[in-house]
């Protein structure tokens, strides 16, 4: 019914950057709030950021004035720019939407996950 998928991911060098992307397919009506996520191995899901639907941020400490999220909304697309880049920062990343459906039902829609490795 909807779907999201990343992009973006891969290999950098610390104190490199880089842009994940995740565009929303199916029946959707509007999008509200949207977020980033990551999993290292080993350890829990871990909140990034969060935009709303007004364009409001905010962010987890460990990424704060590292990255920065932001939103297309006419792409039902969201975007995490990676500054700064360090070894601790290797993780799965995903995207997470909260999305109404054009049949007006409402839940949260995650993506399939992105892997960054942040290595020399």
């Amino acid at each position: 019914q909807v779907q999201l998928v990343e992009s973006g991911g891969g290999l950098v060098q610390p104190g490199g950057s880089l842009r994940l992307s995740c565009v929303a397919s199916g029946s959707i009506f509007s999008i509200n709030h949207m977020a980033w996520f990551r999993q290292a191995p080993g350890k829990e899901r871990e909140f990034l950021a969060r935009i709303a639907g007004g364009g409001s941020t905010n962010y987890a400490d460990s990424v704060k004035g590292r990255f920065t999220i932001s939103r297309d909304n006419a792409k039902n697309t969201a975007y995490l720019q990676m500054n700064s880049l360090n070894p601790e920062d290797t993780a799965v990343y995903y995207c997470c939407m909260n999305v109404i459906t054009t049949a007006r039902s409402q839940f949260d829609s995650w993506g399939q996950g992105t892997q960054v490795t942040v290595s020399s």
